[in-house]
């Protein structure tokens, strides 16, 4: 594995992309460190830091693999900036609820794999946000929490797609309404997490993984982004299909060629126990 190092401060930062001062940008090789950097408002999502999440992702830097989200301060998220909410009438609302939908399906439907670092309050549209990443990594200082229903609201960041796919719409209605607040254990026994670290390893955790994804096949990382997806939800039938096709085009290429020969000539690393 890699030598693991904090992001470069000397690398690109995120104004040479247009990002505003609430998204931070470093480098690890081909992996984009993304920092939320609103730690004052406990990183809550306001509409330019949604606006430049939304330009990131549909159009990420060409060196980067991989990226890994990661968040100033004790708190991944508190959610929606309610600043923002006092003056919108319903078109507004629905309007304004379509530009999160969009900014998360650029980043859980784009190229990068994304590999968030969740710690602290991961609440209402940061916990929104947490479940468009790939793949997440809890520190135990994390939990999580859906309160629109306690303060006259609905959830409108795709919640109420995604949550209910990782933990089922009968635990998703309980923390609706309710108000109920999940712990760190809790939200990895339930599916929300992938990873369950102590205090302060997440990124350190989060970046290891992203090193190694960095690594894949293109390919390989594409199809799993963009028809895994679809294989599981679809029919089954045409699952199978489509898997062939992608396993097909896998396969073929060059690199899985080389990788393919590599392995069997005993030039490449057996599968063994967890790390």
């Amino acid at each position: 594995m890699p030598a693991i190092s904090m992001p470069d401060p000397e690398d690109p930062t995120g104004a040479e992309l247009g990002l505003p001062p609430t998204l931070r940008l470093g480098r690890q090789g081909a992996v984009a460190v993304l920092t939320l950097a609103r730690a004052a408002k406990r990183n809550a999502l306001d509409d330019t830091t949604v606006e430049g999440l939304h330009r990131f992702f549909a159009t990420p830097p060409e060196w980067a693999a991989v990226v890994v989200l990661d968040a100033d301060g004790d708190h991944f998220s508190a959610g929606l900036d309610l600043n923002e909410l006092a003056e919108r009438d319903t078109i507004a609302g629905l309007e304004h609820s379509m530009s999160w939908h969009r900014a998360f399906a650029a980043m859980e439907s784009g190229r990068l794999p994304v590999v968030s670092v969740l710690k602290g309050a991961v609440i209402g549209g940061g916990l929104e946000f947490a479940t468009a990443t790939h793949i997440r990594v809890a520190e135990t200082s994390a939990f999580y929490a859906l309160p629109e229903g306690q303060r006259g609201l609905f959830v409108g960041g795709g919640a109420s797609v995604r949550v209910p796919r990782l933990i089922g719409a009968h635990r998703m209605t309980d923390l609706m309404l309710t108000g109920r607040v999940l712990d760190a254990r809790e939200g990895q026994d339930l599916g929300l997490t992938h990873y369950l670290v102590e205090e302060g390893e997440g990124f350190e955790h989060a970046l290891s993984l992203a090193l190694r994804i960095a690594e894949n096949a293109p390919v390989t990382n594409f199809a799993v982004l963009h028809a895994l997806p679809l294989i599981a939800q679809g029919d089954p039938a045409q699952g199978y299909l489509m898997e062939s096709l992608m396993a097909a085009v896998a396969s073929g290429s060059p690199e899985a060629k080389q990788r393919m020969r590599s392995f069997l000539e005993g030039r490449a690393g057996k599968v063994g126990g967890q790390e």
